[in-house]
């Protein structure tokens, strides 16, 4: 399948949608829809194999560019994951998301590489979004050199509650209780986001830098984020997750906290450097492992009680 130079627009739901097909190259398109237009994405590429898609720019009044694979029950049935796919040299001038994975990826999403894109005024830069009863596992995702200005939500955002409510308390509340979060199963329905590479991401301009949500029965896994540079209102947020190794971050951000993380579990932040030395704080009864290595991080930024700093949540200057 080959779509090379057409303008497509004024689409009255998703504009570009590819679906069950193999061997997909898009290139050289524009892809117009009014930003008011909900539901307006520009290209969902849903349950597909071997794709490229480069050069082409995206003004839209949804996600920009989306990556699908059935929703739920007839997802997991049919069983066809968005596999091999490289994305690359595109611009999003307006949409809810630049690069999005979800939220119907029941069928799974593996073995993707997005490089050199530009994302200038959406809402959210790099959006990865799920929620129980998806199922679906996404793995195996390595994102490079992303330029994002003036994005007014999360530069980087993961939400395993997307369109839920999020079990945890307010993200200024030091707390050791579970009794707010509710406890199922994992199941075949259960959403599953890992080994997650980010490099080289640059980012001013933005509403918050990151936020990262996992489900409690389900953490997100395996994040890594490199060479990063945020310019922001608010700073990062990281809850249920594990297994996160962050290095080489720049964080300056003017109103809150640097970071807040809430059941974090082996995290390591190696060279990260606080411009604006606000206030990490730690929360939640299965946060344990965190380090700051080699930072410009001091120890009494660190907020947290004596409980959770027993279970290993160190500062160190090597």
């Amino acid at each position: 399948v080959l779509l090379d130079g057409p303008t497509f627009q004024n689409s009255p739901a998703w504009n570009i949608h590819p679906l069950m097909c193999e061997d997909v190259t898009i290139r050289n398109l524009t892809v117009r829809n009014p930003w008011y237009s909900q539901n307006g994405d520009g290209l969902d590429l849903e349950s597909c194999k071997n794709v490229v898609i480069y050069d082409n720019n995206f003004d839209v009044g949804d996600d920009a560019i989306c990556i699908k694979s059935g929703k739920n029950e007839d997802g997991r049935r049919r069983a066809m994951p968005t596999e091999n796919v490289i994305i690359k040299n595109n611009v999003v001038y307006h949409g809810h998301g630049g690069f999005t994975i979800g939220s119907e990826m029941s069928g799974g999403v593996r073995n993707m590489h997005i490089s050199n894109c530009t994302f200038i005024g959406t809402d959210i830069g790099l959006r990865f979004k799920s929620t129980r009863g998806r199922g679906g596992i996404v793995e195996h995702i390595y994102i490079s050199k992303i330029d994002m200005i003036n994005i007014p939500a999360d530069a980087i955002r993961f939400n395993l509650f997307y369109e839920g409510k999020s079990p945890i308390p307010d993200s200024d509340q030091v707390s050791e209780s579970e009794d707010q979060v509710k406890h199922v199963p994992v199941t075949e329905e259960t959403p599953a986001f890992k080994n997650i590479y980010m490099n080289d991401i640059n980012a001013v301009n933005c509403g918050t830098a990151a936020y990262f949500q996992g489900l409690p029965e389900m953490m997100l896994e395996d994040i890594h984020l490199k060479n990063a540079s945020f310019s922001t209102k608010n700073g990062i947020t990281i809850i249920d997750a594990k297994n996160f190794v962050f290095e080489d971050v720049k964080i300056d951000q003017k109103q809150q906290n640097v970071m807040n993380i809430y059941n974090g579990i082996a995290l390591n932040f190696e060279s990260i450097e606080d411009i604006s030395k606000g206030d990490i704080k730690i929360s939640g009864p299965l946060s344990k492992e965190i380090f700051f290595r080699a930072s410009n991080i001091k120890d009494e930024q660190i907020k947290c009680s004596d409980k959770i700093k027993s279970r290993n949540v160190q500062v160190s200057s090597n």
